[in-house]
C-alpha cells in the first residue's frame, strides 16, 4: 500500500523537497505549525515507529543526522522539536513513519 508520502517520494505528488539521499526524504509541510516545519521520513514504507524492526534501526540514526543538518541549514539549531506520532490515538493520520522538525518560534509546552 502506498501512502501519500510514498507518492511524494516517487514524484507523483509535488512537494518542496529540502533533502534526499538513498534512504531518507525530507520536505516542507504544506500546513506548517511554525516558520520551520519539515517532514523527515525513510523512503522505506514503515507504518509507524512501533513497526520498526531491528534491521530498520540504522534509519533512526540517519534521520537524526538529517534533522541536525536541516536544523542548522534553516537556522533553528538552538531550539527545535523533533517528534513523531505512533498510531491513531497519538494523532497519526498518515501511516508512513515520519518525523516533524518544528522550529523558528517559541514552542508551547502543550503537546495535547
Amino acid at each position: 500500500m502506498t501512502t501519500i508520502f510514498g507518492k511524494i517520494i516517487k514524484g507523483e505528488i509535488p512537494c518542496e523537497k529540502v533533502f534526499e539521499n538513498e534512504n531518507i526524504f525530507a520536505f516542507k509541510d504544506i500546513a506548517p505549525a511554525a516558520p520551520v516545519h519539515i517532514l523527515i521520513l525513510p523512503k522505506k514504507e514503515i507504518p509507524n515507529i512501533q513497526s520498526l524492526g531491528p534491521e530498520d534501526y540504522p534509519l533512526l540514526g540517519e534521520i537524526i543526522g538529517v534533522a541536525q543538518k536541516l536544523a542548522k541549514e534553516f537556522g533553528v539549531e538552538k531550539g527545535y522539536r523533533l517528534l513523531t506520532n505512533n498510531g491513531p490515538e497519538s494523532g497519526q493520520t498518515i501511516f508512513h513513519l515520519h518525523f516533524h522538525l518544528i522550529g523558528g518560534k517559541r514552542l508551547s509546552d502543550d503537546l495535547g
